[in-house]
């Protein structure tokens, strides 16, 4: 499927500001010696890395925002040091979230460009189309912009491939325990892409639920007709509806369910939930008829990073600030936030590999090190050298208006027997200038 993850996304970034100082505020791996060009992408001076996102097309609504706030988050590190005295070079290319697009655009990053890894790479349906080229070529393929299992659950398969996000399944079964707690009574409804973004989610959210669920309707990507499904999740009784879409299908369902008169609890995943795209959506496929996000109020979401509407957080006060700083034209918004937090994750694993990196010691450095990284995100990453998943948790949050308010704190669990327990650790301290502090280093 897609992401943020989707997108689905729905990262992080940066190189140290003290203790390790290089003399341009950079970071230093603690390691001796000069710079060397260490391997492909690695020169004495610069990182080069890769990405893909839908820059045009029907996704690049809202994801194509994402590699601009990774671009400010770079751009403000490259001024500090950047990584060990090397600057980040970010080429992202338009892959119109096309696979076959897809293809074309990895391969000329990998073997023209010559990149050292591929980062957050956008989308199920796309970053599938190169999962097994990437591996081949030993290529490390750093946190996926989807949470799809294929990025984290199998490392011997996919030894350079890692996830990023709260995966689906795991998403799945947040939400699976939160309605049994809070709504045992509920007749629940699926309304499900028709592919492993769906099917990851309700596999997740029928281990609590399964005698609760009247219906699982899918709709098609590029199928925007989704009377069907919301009739027929009408017509089975359900009066609460949980949705694992994107966003644009987000704004149809909504659509539809008011044509219909529906008017069940809606509970839609990450990756469709941002309001303020959900409301410009509404405003253009209604032609004006809805003009915000209105409609999503009181629907029921899931967090795993902080988001635009909490303006004292620190970590939302620092990326404002890098955007004012950095960035490009228009607002700091939450894919931006996603961006900014997933290149952070980048630098950690850069300064984890040492002064001299080479793609098989990134590799380590993240199997070794990366459990233990805190930043943005807002539960623990799972990295092992026997799971390449990303975050292990979510909160869950109400949709007031163009803003959310929390409604159970961050849980914990992973895929497979895990179970869901409440996350007891304090949200990380925002570092100097946003930059990591260096605190795991492969020798």
């Amino acid at each position: 499927m897609t992401v943020l993850a989707a997108a689905t996304a729905a990262s992080t970034l940066a190189a140290c500001g003290g203790g390790g100082d290089d003399g341009g505020g950079g970071t230093s791996s603690g390691d001796s010696g000069s710079n060397e060009a260490s391997d492909i992408g690695i020169t004495e001076t610069s990182i080069k890395l890769g990405a893909h996102f839908p820059l045009t097309g029907v996704a690049a609504p809202g994801y194509s925002e994402i590699p601009t706030g990774a671009q400010a988050y770079f751009d403000c590190l490259n001024e500090q040091g950047g990584v060990n005295g090397r600057e980040i070079e970010y080429i992202y290319r338009d892959d119109a979230y096309n696979p076959t697009n897809t293809s074309q655009v990895v391969q000329q990053l990998v073997l023209e460009d010559e990149v050292f890894a591929i980062v957050g790479g956008l989308g199920t349906p796309t970053h599938s189309a190169v999962l097994d080229f990437l591996n081949s070529e030993g290529v490390p393929d750093l946190f996926v912009s989807s949470g799809s299992l294929l990025w984290g659950d199998d490392p011997e398969t996919n030894p350079y491939t890692f996830g990023w996000q709260t995966d689906y399944t795991s998403e799945g079964k947040i939400i699976g325990d939160y309605i049994a707690e809070n709504f045992p009574d509920a007749q629940v409804g699926l309304f499900l892409q028709d592919d492993d973004f769906g099917e990851d989610g309700e596999a997740g959210i029928r281990e609590y639920i399964d005698d609760q669920i009247v219906a699982a309707e899918r709709y098609t990507p590029g199928n925007t007709n989704v009377g069907p499904q919301i009739a027929a999740l009408q017509a089975a009784g359900a009066d609460f509806v949980v949705g694992f879409n994107v966003p644009s299908y987000t704004a149809l369902s909504q659509l539809t369910a008011l044509q219909l008169g529906y008017d069940p609890q809606w509970f839609y995943s990450n990756v469709g939930s941002d309001p303020t795209l959900v409301g410009n959506l509404l405003n253009n496929f209604s032609e004006g008829q809805v003009s915000d996000a209105s409609l999503l109020d009181g629907a029921l979401t899931t967090d795993y990073l902080p988001t635009v509407d909490e303006p004292d957080n620190p970590w939302v006060q620092e990326f404002q600030r890098i955007w004012d700083e950095c960035g490009g034209e228009g607002e700091l918004t939450n894919y931006r936030i996603y961006g900014m937090s997933q290149a952070y994750t980048t630098v950690q694993a850069l300064q984890a590999a040492g002064q001299n990196p080479t793609r098989d010691g990134l590799v380590e450095a993240i199997e070794t090190a990366g459990s233990e990284w805190e930043g943005p995100v807002l539960a623990p990453f799972r990295y092992s050298e026997d799971s390449h998943m990303g975050t292990a948790g979510m909160s869950i949050s109400r949709v007031t208006g163009t803003t959310t308010e929390e409604v159970a704190p961050v849980q914990l669990t992973d895929i497979g027997d895990a179970e869901i327990e409440a996350y007891d650790g304090e949200p990380a301290e925002v570092p100097e200038n946003g930059i990591p502090d260096e605190e795991s280093v492969v020798d």
